[in-house]
């Protein structure tokens, strides 16, 4: 019986003839160690039931689809901030003025019009940023949260995207700035405007100067203050309203709620949300750096794990171009070979626990990150780095238009329109990848709930196995061309994806082709 919230434990493997040693989940030891790498049992809420067979699809919605019906943007009464941009003509613009005020006009009847898309692609969860009225195109600056931006279709169309959504057996998750709103939101003008306001206690105020707290020093996205009971009551009612349609929620920069100088109120606002909301909802804090020192508690499920599968990821799978930022740690990502990348996901797997790990976000890109086409320079590359975050422990995130092979080289010029009229921006080839291998994933049970065991790490290659009682599927993947590989496994080898069947030799090794960039598949049948 499990007692305690988080049990470490560790093996400790004798064997004649060879001295003792610790087996953890970073791997073998031979010396004494802490208690950091230990593996770990959670007796915390399980997260919700379906969302351990999810494949989560980002809709950044003022570039995903606009409703066959809407009205053109010239004949749209538009707010003052809004810059009209055409959809299949205007650039996206990068950084500097017009970033944040450029707008194409997607919304919630547009997504609801192109599901047929994301179920031919394998996808069964549907992630939006942020919906609630905003002076951005972004939504992340909330003006308020009782209700639906009115540019996307308001609370009625939120309601149809849902039921539509639902309707295919598909779940919908929300988007929520737990660290912050807006300059305009109404909690916040209130407590501005004066210093008896209920809502003050909400916001951090410097009351000699009246000069306010916010996120990284930007005036238009005010700081909230957890250490408020107002706060807390009324976040917590905002959560759980818009349950009404949504399945969950990611948490925006969950790494700073409830974080200001001495104060760290993380850990206690994380599990005053999680206790507030049904156990089927889904639960994902964002943090662009280090983790682990905020899960395994009674809080988030998982994490939008960038450190922990994306960078080393991009690291191993890299091009020439430049990446000399990753959401501002310099020096970017510098170019690490496979044993390198292997070392810093064991790393991050090893300080938290299977089930958090499997809950979190295999990463690929996102709306604040360069799109992974840029990344890798090449549609071979890209196609790896895919069958990585497709076959890898973790839950994968497919960021709408990196099917097509879209690029951008931050995360502003990476919100590209998504190219329905296009032809000339859509690779039919990296569709048809990314719909195979998403099946494969619904199809084969080792790749949701599978175990992992590596085999095999050089510069160049990955080989691993993921395993669970009568399936286990063997992944082979290459960033160049080498040596082949010849491995101890005496069973037939059935390809799955993109390889052919192969049979054991008399001593019982297998040999895996040395041809690259390459991600090939292979279901294991039982021993000889």
């Amino acid at each position: 019986m499990v007692r305690n919230p988080v049990t470490n434990y560790r093996f400790l493997v004798e064997a004649e003839g060879v001295e003792p040693y610790w087996l953890t989940a970073g791997g073998i030891v031979e010396h004494e160690i802490p208690d950091d790498m230990d593996f770990r049992v959670l007796a915390y809420q399980a997260p919700p039931v379906w969302s351990a067979d999810a494949v989560i699809y980002q809709i950044f919605p003022d570039r995903f689809a606009r409703a066959a019906d809407a009205k053109p943007l010239a004949d749209v009464d538009l707010p003052e901030w809004a810059l009209p941009r055409e959809w299949d003509r205007d650039e996206v613009i990068g950084q500097g003025p017009g970033t944040s005020e450029q707008f194409f006009g997607g919304d919630l009847d547009g997504i609801t019009e192109r599901l047929d898309h994301l179920q031919a692609l394998g996808v069964n969860t549907v992630y939006l940023t942020p919906v609630f009225p905003a002076r951005s195109n972004h939504r992340y600056d909330a003006s308020t949260f009782d209700e639906v931006d009115p540019l996307l279709g308001g609370d009625a169309a939120l309601a149809r995207l849902a039921e539509a959504v639902h309707a295919r057996g598909m779940r919908l998750i929300g988007d929520i700035t737990s660290n912050h709103c807006g300059d305009a939101h109404e909690w916040f003008t209130r407590a501005v405007s004066d210093v008896h306001a209920p809502e003050r206690e909400m916001f951090y105020f410097d009351e000699a100067t009246g000069e306010y707290e916010s996120w990284c020093g930007v005036k238009s996205l005010p700081k909230l203050n957890w250490a408020s009971p107002l706060l807390r009551e009324r976040m917590g009612a905002v959560l759980r309203r818009w349950l009404a349609h949504f399945d969950g929620w990611r948490v925006d920069v969950a790494n700073m709620t409830g974080r200001r100088g001495a104060q760290d109120d993380t850990h206690e606002v994380a599990a005053l949300i999680r206790r507030g909301l049904p156990g089927e909802v889904m639960l994902v804090g964002e943090h662009m750096h280090d983790p682990t020192g905020d899960l395994d508690r009674d809080g988030w499920h998982g994490t939008m794990n960038y450190l922990g599968f994306t960078r080393p990821v991009w690291a191993w799978l890299r091009g020439d171009g430049d990446l000399d930022q990753f959401f501002g740690t310099p020096p970017g990502v510098p170019r690490r070979d496979g044993r390198a990348a292997y070392a810093t996901m064991r790393a991050f797997a090893s300080r938290v626990s299977w089930r958090t790990l499997t809950h979190s976000w295999n990463i690929l890109d996102s709306h604040d990150s360069a799109r992974i086409r840029t990344v890798t320079g090449d549609a071979g590359r890209h196609l790896v780095a895919l069958g990585l975050q497709v076959t890898l422990p973790g839950t994968p995130m497919v960021y709408a238009g990196s099917e097509f092979g879209l690029t951008g080289w931050n995360g502003e010029n990476a919100r590209t329109p998504m190219p329905w009229d296009r032809p000339a921006d859509r690779d039919e080839d990296t569709l048809a990848a990314y719909r195979l291998l998403l099946r494969l994933r619904a199809a084969e049970p080792a790749l949701r709930h599978g175990g992992l065991r590596w085999l095999h790490v050089t510069s160049d290659t990955m080989v691993y196995l993921r395993e669970v009682e009568q399936n286990a599927i063997l992944v082979a993947a290459r960033r160049a061309g080498g040596e082949a590989v010849r491995l101890p496994l005496d069973a037939r080898l059935t390809g799955v994806y993109h390889a052919t069947d192969l049979e054991p030799d008399d001593s019982g090794t297998v040999t895996l082709p040395g041809d690259g960039p390459s991600l090939r598949v292979w279901r294991l049948g039982p021993p000889r």
